[in-house]
């Protein structure tokens, strides 16, 4: 596998789970997380931040690429 398709592979999965977050957030009309009740427990709010976390170090846990 590429290092192109591995960047895609990342950027697409944290794409998908920012959809999810922004959906969620427009359906409880919010322009934030900060605000909901269920933002500790949220598993939404969950897998973005993992998909953050995996997109900013490529999925090899440790640093982060800048």
């Amino acid at each position: 596998m590429s290092t192109q398709s591995a960047d895609d592979r990342w950027k697409a999965a944290l794409a998908r789970e920012r959809e999810k977050l922004q959906k969620c957030q427009n359906d409880r009309k919010l322009k934030s997380c900060l605000p909901c009740p269920e933002i500790v427990e949220c598993e939404t709010r969950k897998s973005y931040v993992d998909a953050v976390y995996k997109s900013m170090n490529r999925g090899k846990g440790g640093g982060f690429e800048f």
